[in-house]
């Protein structure tokens, strides 16, 4: 069964699509116009070994705002299809992720119950074009169209950039985890037989 999508969204402030393979190798093709927010959509694809391909055009004249939560709609629409209806996956994921000084802890649940805990302080206002406070934005827009339980902290930290690549990293890693076929379960892993 071939777990991919493609999604298309248009708006007056943005048009973005998004092609995930979620069992894909971790190639990725990745322009947004905000060029961190590039660098850590490819570290999500990368690290989560998902083929990852979003091309956005949005209003960046503005501010990155609507490009970046957009994004995250489109993605974790782009998550949703793709797992169908979720049989056979392992749901939990865990990942502690250094990076240089930094380090978190992210953990999902494929739970079909959206949620966003985020426990992250980013020492600087923007790195690169973009404002640190738009990751919480695209976190909060992927978890609630993914239908997926997020919570993540950074432990401890100085760098702003490391912190970062330690949120987007350790997502990759942990969704890899909870989207892996596992052949023991039968249909869902849930007490309830539905997500």
């Amino acid at each position: 069964m071939e777990r991919k999508a493609t999604i298309r969204r248009k708006t007056k402030e943005t048009e973005i699509v998004a092609e995930l393979n979620i069992d894909g190798t971790g190639s990725t093709e990745i322009r947004t116009g905000i060029g961190f927010f590039d660098h850590m959509l490819t570290l999500l694809g990368v690290h989560g070994r998902m083929d990852l391909k979003i091309t956005a055009a949005g209003d960046i004249d503005v501010d990155g705002h609507h490009t970046v939560e957009d994004t995250g709609i489109v993605l974790g629409t782009a998550i949703k299809e793709a797992l169908k209806d979720k049989s056979g996956i392992a749901r939990y994921g865990c990942c502690y992720m250094p990076m240089d000084e930094a380090l978190s802890r992210v953990v999902v649940d494929i739970s079909n119950r959206p949620y966003l805990v985020m426990n992250v302080s980013f020492p600087v206002e923007k790195i690169g074009n973009m404002d640190t406070e738009l990751f919480e934005e695209f976190f909060k827009s992927m978890a609630f169209h993914a239908g997926i339980t997020l919570h993540m902290e950074t432990l401890y930290g100085k760098n702003s950039h490391h912190i970062a690549e330690s949120l987007f990293k350790g997502l990759g890693h942990a969704l890899r985890q909870a989207w892996t076929v596992d052949a023991g379960i039968n249909g869902v892993l849930s007490s309830k037989g539905t997500l």
